[in-house]
C-alpha cells in the first residue's frame, strides 16, 4: 500500500469512526434549505391561478385551460364572467353545473369567480342605466358561483374615476362611498342565502378605499360572514406596500389575488403588472404576513397578458415561483 492510499485508508477509517459516535453520516444528514433557491419553511396556503393568463377563448377552450392548471400543478383556478362566454348571461344553471363536473373530473378546484364587468357597469357610477345593469350582472355572478359550487365572488364595490374610461363622469367621494354601501347591501340577502361570500377588492385606480382603515370600516359595518375582502397585492404597490396592509386586514381576508409589480418605470396602467417575482413585491415579507394571520386559503395570479406564443409556458413558469414562495420546491 502506497504512503497516499495509507493517508486516504487512515481518512476514511476516522470520518467512519466520527460519524459512528455522533450518531450521523454524511449519507442521511438532511441538507439544508437554500434560501436562494425557495423558501425555507413550507407554508400550507394554496396555489391558484386566473383564467386571464391563458388564451381563452382565442386559443384555449375552458377545459383546455382547467387541465393546464391542473398539469402545471395548481391546487384551483379563479374563472372570469363576461358577457359572451362559458360563464356569461347566456350560461345558467345547467351550463354550470357541468363546468364543476368537468373540473371534478379533471381534479381541480374552482377557487373563485372574477369579472372586469365591474368597470363598464360601476355600482356606483353617476348614470341610473349603468348601476341597475351593474346589479343585476353581480346578482348573475352570485347565482352562478352557487351554481358553480365556489363560494368566493370578487366584488368591486365602487369608483371615485377610472382613468381607463373616458366617458366616466367621476363620482364624489362620499356619493360613492353612499351608493356602494347600499348596492352591497341589496346583494347580501340573496349572496346569504346562497352561500357565496361576496369579498370586496381594493383597487387604488378607482379613488375609493384606499387604505386598510378604509376597508375595515367598509366591511365591518355589515357585520356578515358574507362580506370579506378579496386583497390584491399589486392594486396598492404604486403608493404602498402589501405587507403593511395585511396585518390590518387580517382575518376580514377570504380570497387573494397576487399581481406582481414594478415599481421601474411604470407608466400606470396594466402594463405595470408583471409575471410573478419580476417585479419590485417583498415576497418573503408578504407570504409571512398572510402566515401570520392565520390564512391558508389561495393564493390566485392574476395576469392580463397570455403569451402570445408558447403559453403554457407562463403558467407552468408561475407555478415554479409559487411553490418557491410556499417552500414547496424542491
Amino acid at each position: 500500500m502506497s504512503r497516499r492510499s495509507t493517508f486516504k485508508w487512515a481518512a476514511s477509517v476516522a470520518a467512519g469512526a466520527i460519524a459512528t459516535t455522533t450518531g450521523t453520516s454524511t449519507a442521511t444528514a438532511a441538507p439544508k434549505a437554500d434560501e436562494r433557491s425557495s423558501s425555507p419553511k413550507r407554508y400550507k396556503m394554496k396555489k391558484s391561478i386566473n383564467q386571464w393568463a391563458f388564451p381563452y377563448p382565442e386559443r384555449m377552450n375552458l377545459r383546455e385551460c382547467l387541465q393546464l392548471a391542473k398539469d402545471a400543478g395548481f391546487d384551483g383556478i379563479e374563472l372570469n364572467y363576461d358577457l359572451d362566454n362559458d360563464l356569461s348571461p347566456k350560461s345558467g344553471t345547467k351550463e354550470y353545473h357541468a363546468i364543476r363536473k368537468m373540473a371534478d373530473e379533471i381534479g381541480i378546484a374552482i377557487s373563485g369567480l372574477c369579472s372586469f364587468l365591474f368597470w363598464p357597469y360601476p355600482l356606483t357610477s353617476n348614470d341610473p342605466r349603468e348601476r341597475k345593469r351593474g346589479m343585476e350582472l353581480a346578482g348573475l355572478m352570485t347565482k352562478a358561483a352557487h351554481d358553480l359550487g365556489v363560494e368566493n365572488l370578487l366584488v368591486v364595490p365602487g369608483a371615485v374615476h377610472m382613468p381607463w374610461r373616458e366617458d366616466h363622469d367621476p363620482t364624489p367621494n362620499d356619493i360613492c362611498d353612499k351608493r356602494a354601501r347600499e348596492a352591497i347591501g341589496k346583494l347580501l340577502p340573496t349572496a346569504e342565502k346562497l352561500k357565496v361570500k361576496l369579498n370586496m377588492e381594493n383597487i387604488f385606480f378607482n379613488g375609493f378605499l384606499l387604505s386598510p382603515e378604509e376597508m375595515n370600516d367598509f366591511v365591518d359595518p355589515f357585520g356578515s360572514e358574507y362580506v370579506n375582502v378579496h386583497f390584491d397585492t399589486g392594486n396598492i404597490m404604486l403608493f404602498q406596500f402589501p405587507e403593511h396592509w395585511i396585518p390590518q386586514l387580517g382575518k376580514r381576508i377570504q380570497n387573494v389575488h397576487l399581481k406582481e409589480f414594478s415599481k421601474k418605470g411604470t407608466d400606470h396602467s396594466l402594463e405595470s403588472f408583471r409575471p410573478l417575482l419580476d417585479g419590485t413585491t417583498n415576497w418573503p415579507a408578504v407570504i409571512d404576513a398572510f402566515d401570520k394571520t392565520g390564512y391558508d386559503g389561495y393564493l390566485t395570479f392574476e395576469y392580463f397578458h397570455p403569451y402570445p406564443h408558447y403559453p403554457e409556458a407562463l403558467i407552468h413558469q408561475t407555478a415554479d415561483s409559487l411553490d418557491r414562495m410556499l417552500g414547496i420546491h424542491s
